[in-house]
C-alpha cells in the first residue's frame, strides 16, 4: 500500500464497528512480530523509544525517534502513527514542523501532547496548548493524505489530576481540529466515560498502568475508539530479559529457554 492507502485505512478504522487496539512496537523486529499476530495498525512509545537508546522517556532528539520511526514504517504494510511527545519545541511553528516531517517519515498519524517537559511548569497554560495543537492541526491538513493528528491531555500524569480540566483541554484541542482525543493515566471507566461522552471525535485510551487498565470490552461499553499500549509490551519484554539474564547471573542455569520462542517459531514473523 502507498502512504494515502495506509492513512485511509488508519481512519477507517476509528470508524469501525468496534474499538480497536494498537500496540506499540519499538523496533522492526516487534513491528513484524505484532503484524503477523494480525493487529490492523502500529504506534510507537516515546518511552520504548527511549529505551531502544538506554534512555529514559523524554531524552531522544526528534532525529533520533523520526530514524525509530523509518525502521518501524518500512517493516510492514500496516498503517503507523507515532509518539511525538510534546513536537521537540515549544512554539507553534515547531510542532507544524515536526508534523511535516512525521509524514515525510512514512507515519500516517502521530499524537502531540500538552506536557512541556519542565518539572516546574509541567503543563503549557491553556491559550498555549491550543495554539501548538492547531498549528500541529493546519500542517496535517496541509498533507496531500489524511493524516491523523491526535491531541493529548496529560494533566493525570503531571500531577494535575483534574477532570474537568482535562475535558475542557479535549475540547479545545477538537475544535482546533485534532482528529482523535487522549488523556492517559484516566482513574477508572466513569472518568474514561465522561470523556467520552464530553467529545464528538474518537477517543483513545492507554492501557498499562497498573489498576488503571481496563478490558477491551469495558473500554468500548464506555465510548473508547482505539487502545494503546504505551511501552507495556516493551517492559513485557524487558521483563523476560531480566528475569532471564537473572537466572543465569544467580543461578547458572537456563530453564528460561523452556519458556522461550524456538528460533524457526520467530522466523516465521520476519522477512527474509
Amino acid at each position: 500500500m502507498n502512504q494515502r492507502e495506509k492513512a485511509e485505512r488508519f481512519q477507517a478504522l476509528h470508524k469501525g464497528p468496534s474499538a480497536f487496539v494498537i500496540p506499540n512496537p519499538w523496533d522492526g523486529g516487534s513491528a513484524r512480530v505484532l503484524a503477523g499476530l494480525g493487529f490492523q495498525a502500529l504506534a510507537t512509545s516515546s518511552g520504548a523509544a527511549a529505551g531502544v537508546l538506554g534512555r529514559r522517556d523524554g531524552h531522544i532528539t526528534r532525529d533520533e525517534a523520526l530514524a525509530q520511526v523509518r525502521i518501524i514504517v518500512a517493516a510492514t504494510e500496516l498503517p503507523v502513527s507515532a509518539d511525538l511527545e510534546k513536537g521537540f519545541g515549544d512554539a507553534p511553528s515547531v510542532v507544524a514542523e515536526t508534523v511535516t516531517l512525521a509524514a515525510q517519515a512514512g507515519l500516517v498519524g502521530c499524537s502531540i501532547e500538552d506536557s512541556t517537559g519542565n518539572k516546574e511548569k509541567p503543563l503549557y497554560v491553556f491559550r498555549d496548548a491550543v495554539e501548538r495543537v492547531k498549528a500541529a492541526a493546519q500542517a496535517a491538513k496541509r498533507l496531500p493524505f489524511p493524516f491523523t493528528l491526535t491531541a493529548r491531555a496529560e494533566n493525570f500524569l503531571r500531577g494535575n489530576p483534574d477532570l474537568e480540566d482535562t475535558i475542557n483541554r479535549l475540547q479545545a484541542y477538537e475544535n482546533a481540529g485534532a482528529d482523535v482525543l487522549f488523556a492517559p493515566g484516566l482513574p477508572d471507566l466513569e472518568a474514561v466515560r465522561k470523556v467520552c461522552d464530553a467529545l464528538s471525535r474518537p477517543v483513545n485510551f492507554m492501557v498499562g498502568i497498573k489498576g488503571k487498565s481496563f478490558s477491551v470490552a469495558e473500554l468500548e461499553s464506555a465510548g473508547v475508539r482505539r487502545i494503546s499500549l504505551a511501552t507495556s509490551l516493551f517492559r513485557a519484554a524487558m521483563t523476560g530479559l531480566v528475569e532471564a539474564a537473572r537466572e543465569v547471573k544467580e543461578q547458572g542455569t537456563f530453564s528460561y529457554l523452556e519458556r522461550s520462542l524456538a528460533t524457526p517459531e520467530l522466523n516465521r514473523y520476519m522477512q527474509e
